[in-house]
């Protein structure tokens, strides 16, 4: 962003100002220093718990965040937590039939879904359900005052939640068939088939346990999504959370609230390691 052709200064200014006027602005906010002077001033408020103001729009943005991180948690932890219990589900009963019907249809769901931009699905959803059909409306207004009622901000859920299943659940799926498939073949699986214990029964009380270690590990990385997971999404569907607010300070060149957001999203990076380790551990007593 600092070597680009132009600043968050150029967002703000207007083709009348003086250059005496844009070179006030850019004393104001410090963008007359050097890149180092800049970024440990930066780092010196932020250690204090200062987040600083937008450049652009001269708002607090721990306010901002605050009001929108969330929205953010509200649409994509329900969507995220969905996608991993069908993605289990889906992908075990592919691991059990494996190269037959259920899996080619299963498996072929999780490639098409790899392959799907989420923008592309989400403008299909609003073309057909919101434009055509017009049982859900085209952008949501949660947050600006008009809610509606529960009602209403179900409705407006209900496009981003379902591109974010689907946008989840393909990864989620393969990793899952993958550990189904290399289970099924251990000696174990053999001996529950020797003593008669039904295919369900070994697929769902014995085999899980053991596919669930390594899906833990994605569980835990998912934590950043938390944050930054929905940001296409989000923006298509003017959701307020996150993603609207990230993009607006990217083509503003809006410095402080680029490298907050950069931060606590590393920060849950870092977190969501710990956690994977923790859940690991949880998992299977065998760690310890």
């Amino acid at each position: 962003m600092y070597i680009s052709p132009y600043d968050a200064i150029d967002a703000i200014t207007t083709p009348n100002m003086t250059r005496e006027t844009v070179e006030l602005l850019k004393i104001k906010y410090g963008l007359d220093k050097p890149f180092i002077v800049q970024y440990f001033n930066w780092l010196k408020s932020f250690l204090s718990g200062d987040f600083g103001y937008s450049i652009v729009t001269h708002s607090s943005i721990g306010k901002d965040l605050a009001a929108r991180i969330p929205q953010t948690v509200k649409l994509v932890l329900p969507s995220y937590i969905t996608a991993f219990i069908l993605s289990i589900i889906l992908g075990l009963t592919a691991g059990r039939f494996k190269n037959k019907l259920p899996d080619r249809i299963i498996d072929g769901f999780a490639s098409l879904g790899l392959s799907l931009p989420t923008f592309w699905f989400a403008l299909l959803l609003m073309y057909f359900l919101a434009y055509k059909l017009k049982i859900l409306p085209i952008l949501s207004t949660v947050g600006n005052g008009s809610e509606g009622g529960f009602l209403n901000n179900l409705k407006q859920l209900i496009m981003p939640y379902t591109v974010l299943v689907v946008g989840f659940m393909p990864d989620l799926i393969k990793y899952v068939r993958s550990s189904a498939s290399s289970e099924l073949k251990e000696d174990y699986v053999m001996v529950q088939r020797a003593f008669g214990s039904s295919e369900s029964t070994i697929l769902f009380r014995h085999v899980i346990k053991n596919v669930l270690l390594p899906v833990i590990t994605k569980l835990g990385m998912a934590l950043p999504m938390l944050v930054t997971g929905a940001v296409i999404t989000e923006s298509i569907f003017a959701w307020p959370g996150i993603g609207p607010y990230y993009v607006k300070a990217l083509r503003g060149m809006d410095y402080p609230v680029v490298m907050v957001i950069l931060v606590l999203s590393s920060s849950l990076v870092i977190i969501g390691n710990l956690l994977s380790d923790v859940l690991y551990y949880m998992t299977d007593p065998r760690i310890k």
